[in-house]
């Protein structure tokens, strides 16, 4: 059931010596189970826990490939499927994730610690959930909420607990539908990142990979249309945007200003 998964296998929408090689990428996770005595205000100790809860599957893909590559427990067992997240991370310059940062790395990053993997290799993350809390006030900033206010689309409806209980207990039924919930998290989040991308604070710079110094640094197009200064407590710099993307950004070379006398 299972496949050998390497590094030669994976679908690069880029050749590997040039451009950034953007990974979006969204796990699923088993509960914890654990003995409790109500459903309420419960305090559950070390040792009332049964099994700790565990990465189940992920769905990943190269920004810019159609392909969405899918892992799992049921498809591959759990170790080839964490060693598959593990090549592909380190494989890429940039992860682009919804709420990574503090759920999905932190759970992959104990399954490598767990299989006596060394840390992938490293990256420059981008949790979209972390853009919409700091640039916009959105009712909710759950990814389905934003994604269907921006129209481009919405996660795929599932029957809830029951579809991971249908998993942990092997249905067949539960895993298409698992799959395919997986799978359009990545898609979505995809096209909410093209849509947020001039938006993105501190994104790693597109144009340094790309080899274009011209380029926009938020999306390594263009052109850049020149539009004002932007000054600092002692420099100025020509500000741009960009026509393609609608970032803005910066001269690397500041202006010169002309200087009092005094200080």
């Amino acid at each position: 059931m299972g496949r050998h998964y390497d590094v030669e296998a994976v679908d690069y929408p880029l050749d590997l010596s040039t451009g950034m090689k953007k990974l979006i990428i969204d796990i699923e996770t088993s509960p914890n189970l654990a003995y409790v005595w109500g459903l309420w205000n419960q305090n559950v100790a070390i040792n009332q826990i049964e099994q700790s809860g565990a990465v189940i599957c992920f769905a990943a893909k190269w920004h810019g490939s159609k392909k969405v590559m899918f892992h799992s427990d049921y498809h591959d067992g759990h170790d080839e499927m964490i060693g598959a997240a593990h090549e592909l991370i380190s494989s890429a310059d940039t992860l682009i994730h919804y709420n990574g940062k503090a759920f999905d790395l932190k759970h992959l990053q104990r399954e490598f610690l767990l299989s006596d993997r060394p840390p992938a290799s490293p990256h420059v993350d981008v949790d979209l959930l972390r853009t919409v809390r700091s640039q916009f006030r959105f009712p909710s900033n759950k990814l389905t909420y934003v994604a269907e206010a921006l129209g481009i689309g919405k996660k795929t409806p599932h029957t809830g607990f029951d579809l991971w209980l249908g998993c942990m207990t092997g249905d067949e039924k539960a895993w298409k539908l698992m799959k395919r919930y997986n799978v359009q998290d990545v898609r979505l989040t995809e096209e909410l990142y093209d849509h947020l991308l001039p938006w993105i604070p501190n994104h790693p710079n597109v144009a340094l990979y790309d080899d274009k110094p011209d380029a926009c640094p938020q999306c390594g197009g263009g052109p850049l249309k020149s539009n004002g200064h932007r000054s600092t407590g002692t420099m100025r710099y020509r500000r741009y945007q960009c026509l393609k993307c609608g970032a803005w950004c910066r001269s690397r070379v500041a202006e010169p200003v002309a200087r009092p006398d005094y200080v």
